[in-house]
């Protein structure tokens, strides 16, 4: 939970339960002289360099480095403890990083967080709205903490519930609310000074379809619109949609970047999956589905008695396997051709699943 408080001019943002006392960031309204862009390219809205971040013994960030060009996406794909909310809450100025330096908008994330935070917004896993709170009132409590001119504060707020469809809802209390209605309105509250940066930590997680296609709708366009997103995610067809380019992390490292079709290429642009009647039959079919690979090694799922390899062409394949497997005498119950996910691509990447370095995440933390 994300908690802010005034006292005589002095802001303090924290997180609950995240680092204690050491992270507690605060600005003296007054402390702070520094001005001009610290970035070296006009170009780039985020600017990571080496930016490490530990807990005691625990590396939760280990040197990472990135960039994302104005007006652009970048997914920051990973499992659960890969490190993604804590750059986030770093870029954001809720944490303050162990070491490395980092810019938002040529701002220093530390020395500059003041000047910083009226031009970045943050939506999180979790809708930071208040549940006794009308949508609109929700919003513009948002506008006053950003200092908005009140005579702007009731027009904003219209403009962005409409803009989020949640006009007719907006004079209904939040409590009511479903989770998509609550994932849209967290992001207009966001949004409700314009920043020209928005970090979006898996904004989609717990949605129904539905509501997460329509969230993708709303960030397409933020992005028309001219804003710059850091979009975290678990999902790689999330990324695959909305990221203009993709960085890959585990265990806070950076271990792959670039397009969606990029990190494909690199786990088969298409995956055949066969599933056996027989499990007997299982280590056959892995056999008979290494014919047609091409340096890569069948995938294999004893639970669900499946063989999966990645492929080039697999729509072309597939008669072949069929015909294959018809040859010898291997009873098929499911053949499908499915897209990459990020397990295939963590599996490439680093010889394990994204549930196992989630997991194994979760260990190295405890």
């Amino acid at each position: 939970m994300i908690r802010r408080r005034v006292y005589n001019g002095i802001k303090a943002v924290r997180t609950d339960g995240i680092d204690g006392a050491d992270d507690l960031v605060v600005d003296d309204a007054g402390s702070e002289g520094q001005t001009g862009m610290s970035m070296h390219n006009d170009n780039i809205a985020v600017d990571v360099r080496q930016v490490a971040k530990n807990y005691g013994k625990v590396e939760a960030l280990k040197g990472i480095d990135l960039q994302v060009q104005r007006g652009t996406v970048l997914g920051l794909l990973g499992p659960n403890g890969a490190g993604k909310t804590t750059l986030v809450r770093i870029l954001t100025t809720l944490l303050r990083p162990t070491s490395g330096t980092a810019y938002v908008m040529g701002f220093d994330v530390v020395k500059q967080a003041r000047q910083l935070r009226s031009l970045i917004g943050l939506a999180g896993q979790s809708a930071a709205v208040d549940e006794i709170l009308t949508g609109r009132e929700n919003i513009e409590m948002a506008a006053r903490l950003y200092h908005l001119p009140r005579k702007t504060i009731r027009p904003r707020a219209e403009a962005l519930l409409e803009q989020f469809d949640l006009t007719d809802a907006g004079d209904r209390i939040v409590k009511e609310y479903s989770g998509g209605m609550r994932h849209r309105l967290d992001l207009a509250a966001s949004l409700v000074a314009n920043p020209p940066v928005i970090l979006l930590d898996e904004p989609t997680t717990g949605l129904d379809p539905r509501s997460r296609l329509t969230m993708w709708d709303v960030i397409r366009s933020l992005v028309k619109g001219g804003t710059t997103v850091l979009l975290t995610t678990q999902y790689l067809d999330e990324a695959d949609n909305l990221a203009d380019r993709i960085t890959v992390i585990d265990l806070g490292t950076v271990i792959a970047e670039g397009t969606a079709a990029e990190l494909k290429r690199q786990s088969g642009s298409e995956f055949i999956d066969v599933s056996v009647v027989d499990a007997e039959d299982l280590p056959r079919a892995t056999t008979v589905l290494q014919r047609f690979a091409d340096g890569t090694e069948p995938e294999v799922d004893q639970m669900s008695q499946t063989a999966s390899l990645g492929v080039e062409s697999g729509a072309t394949m597939l008669a072949q396997v069929v015909r294959a497997f018809d040859q010898e005498n291997i009873e098929i119950s499911n053949l499908a051709m499915r897209q990459p996910t990020l397990d295939d691509v963590f599996l490439v990447l680093t010889g394990r699943t994204a549930e196992a370095a989630a997991s194994e995440s979760s260990e190295e933390q405890e």
